[in-house]
């Protein structure tokens, strides 16, 4: 059985001492699961080293929004797989959809970022989707099939619990219109299948999580769904009992 997996992303969202009073809120709630789900919390760069002293010796993890290609150079603004394990980090967010959306990430850049953030030891959360227009389209699969091609083929994947799959449907990313459980379901599938075609039997060891207005609410009916394997949590990350209710009923 895949262990539980639930990471908030809290984006361009909390300054120093809002993003300690929120970590330590949700360390205090979840203490009792984290055994039984593994917990991310994924701040802005700012608030890396401030998170990680509030988390430590918890069984909460830290993790970054981003992360460059590049081991260190001529790069401003941009943040090395290295620098991120010096602040403390094990996972990194890649490909999420704002990036993708916002500031035209590709395909190729994606999996650049990739490669450098495993081969640095950082776990990954690759984010996949498709925009309302391709969905309309009938493009969904289409789409997700050449992200999650783009992002896999060649790689080697020798520790399963190192690569996470977020879902991630572009139209429904804080707009409070989430993909139902089964639209979810079918995706999930579908990247589990398409995995499966390029690293083998390791496909179904790897954990695919949903994200895309993801709440206490619609959390249970998501996890009940056979391929749904948790949640990459937005807005609803950034309040401390919001969070503290999905991770709980993801380890019931």
């Amino acid at each position: 059985m895949r262990k539980k997996f639930v990471a908030g992303n809290w984006k361009m969202n909390m300054l120093g001492k809002e993003a300690g009073q929120l970590a330590r809120g949700v360390a205090g709630g979840v203490a009792s699961v984290t055994d039984e789900v593994d917990v991310v919390l994924a701040p802005p760069f700012t608030a890396l080293r401030i998170v990680a002293e509030a988390i430590e010796g918890t069984g909460i993890r830290l993790g970054a929004q981003d992360v460059f290609w590049e081991e260190r150079g001529p790069y401003t603004g941009e943040i090395s797989p290295a620098m991120l394990v010096d602040a403390g980090c094990e996972w990194v967010i890649i490909g999420h959809s704002e990036r993708r959306n916002v500031l035209h990430e590709t395909d190729a850049m994606v999996r650049k970022k990739i490669d450098a953030a495993l081969a640095e030891g950082l776990r990954v959360i690759v984010c996949v989707g498709e925009t309302l227009e391709e969905k309309e389209g009938g493009e969904t699969v289409t789409v997700v099939d050449g992200q999650v091609e783009s992002a896999l083929s060649g790689l080697e994947i020798r520790d399963p619990s190192r690569l996470v799959i977020a879902y991630e449907p572009i139209w429904a990313i804080g707009t409070g219109h989430n993909a139902t459980p089964e639209e979810a379901e079918f995706v999930h599938a579908t990247i589990r299948e398409i995995a499966g075609k390029i690293l083998g039997g390791v496909a179904d060891r790897i954990r695919i999580v949903y994200g895309g207005s993801v709440t206490e609410d619609n959390i249970t009916e998501l996890l009940a769904e056979p391929d749904i394997d948790g949640a990459l949590v937005g807005g609803a990350s950034l309040r401390a009992d919001a969070m503290t209710s999905i991770v709980l009923k993801a380890g019931e």
